[in-house]
């Protein structure tokens, strides 16, 4: 049991942390910039994040054994050191003559699969500096620093490549790793490595997830929807760059995509003060459809406030509707599987990712050709067109009475 606060260790593994997530978010950007430059193509964007999330996605449970076996913050200092060889070799390449699709694929993969790494190690990290007192008080600050490269970075990059290049955020980031490692290295110091204690086998405590997350079939079914959800995400996410891009600069384009990702907190803070007493169904089912009706009318229109407007709106109502899922999949599951329940959602809700950023850009690109349109406004029919079938899922949601029982049944597990 921890008898003593390690606060500022922690508060000095949380600024290695923020800026290290503010460069990343410099590097996304910019070469989200430089590849729709370079090919004219959504689909090429949305493979290259793909590339640079696949590995996160499928890593993260091997990940999160290490952390439990090894020296946390080794791998952590491992996991940033390292990450940056991939962008060094893109930034290599485009020093001797620019870089292909194809080396900034292999670069942005190569970080990932390092970086993979970081996040189990982090959070355990974490758990080991400070007293359950600080947990809350953490929580909201380690929310903040991953929030950072959608509120700062686009801004901060859009700014510094109208003074520089792709170029310039590649060293940024690159020396952010550096800086994380030596204040993961000054964390470290004079903390002992926690002993592995016996656990049972992977696949029994899969397996144990997988019950209890299939046990009741509206917990699987918001599950699935979840899963939609990030889909949706991703698919804006990716199609927003090449729909901007399409009419406008980079500079409005960072400065558009921090002004969306505002409404996420502004809505967080809001719901940090006052919180949802009750009628959660029926609150998830209004934000989702919320939601798709901005991304109705982020799409609409070739013109930034409007843009703006509706993004803010649908990163606004994200919030509220995954607190509700939140609420009502945790207290309908046994409190001795929460953990090995979680980490199986974790990972089924990110899938939705992986098909947004497999499918959306090919989609926008496919639409563009067959129209007849820029590959912008065919980014912005997906768009749209997502968030009809966001709508009509929220309203198939409120019908599942499986659904609804959950909210009846709120905190009877044990």
């Amino acid at each position: 049991m921890k008898n003593k606060s390690n606060y500022s260790k922690f508060l000095l593994l949380w600024s290695g942390e923020l800026i290290s997530a503010i460069g990343g978010g410099l590097s996304s950007f910019g070469l989200g910039v430089y590849v729709f430059s370079l090919t004219g193509s959504a689909g090429s964007m949305a493979l290259v994040t793909l590339l640079a999330f696949l590995p996160t996605l499928l890593l993260s449970a091997p990940a999160g054994v290490l952390a439990d076996r090894y020296d946390r913050r080794l791998l952590m200092m491992i996991g940033d050191g390292l990450s940056a060889l991939g962008l060094i070799y893109i930034l290599v390449c485009m020093m001797t003559g620019g870089a292909q699709l194809y080396q900034i694929c292999i670069g942005v993969f190569i970080s990932s699969v390092f970086s993979s790494l970081l996040e189990p190690s982090y959070k355990a990290t974490v758990t080991d500096l400070l007293t359950k007192e600080e947990y809350s008080k953490a929580s909201g600050m380690v929310s903040l620093a991953g929030s950072a490269r959608y509120l700062i970075s686009p801004l901060l990059a859009g700014l510094l490549l109208e003074a520089g290049n792709i170029q310039l955020l590649l060293i940024i980031d690159i020396c952010t790793f550096f800086l994380t490692v030596v204040c993961t290295a000054v964390v470290r110091n004079g903390l002992e490595m926690k002993k592995a204690e016996p656990s049972d086998p992977f696949w029994k405590s899969f397996r144990d997830g997988w019950q209890a997350v299939t046990g009741k079939q509206g917990v699987l079914i918001l599950i699935i929807v979840s899963s939609v959800m990030t889909c949706f995400m991703g698919a804006i996410q990716i199609l927003s760059e090449p729909m901007i891009l399409s009419f406008t600069d980079s500079k409005t384009l960072g400065i558009g995509e921090t002004v969306c990702a505002v409404g996420m907190l502004v809505s967080s803070i809001l719901l940090g003060i006052k919180g949802i007493s009750g009628k959660y169904v029926l609150t998830l089912c209004l934000s989702l459809a919320a939601a798709g009706a901005a991304m109705i009318g982020f799409g609409g229109w070739e013109n930034i406030y409007i843009i703006c407007a509706f993004g803010f709106l649908f990163f606004f109502m994200l919030p509220s509707a995954n607190n509700c899922l939140d609420y009502l999949v945790r207290t309908n599951i046994e409190a001795d599987k929460q953990g090995r329940a979680w980490g199986l959602i974790s990972f089924l809700s990110q899938i939705g990712y992986v098909a947004a950023y497999g499918t959306a850009g090919m989609l926008a690109d496919r639409i563009s050709a067959v129209r007849n349109i820029s590959v912008g406004r065919g980014a912005a029919q997906v768009i749209m067109i997502s968030g009809v079938l966001l709508i009509v899922t929220a309203a198939a949601l409120y019908y599942f009475k499986s659904v609804r029982n959950l909210e009846d049944h709120a905190g009877t597990i044990d």
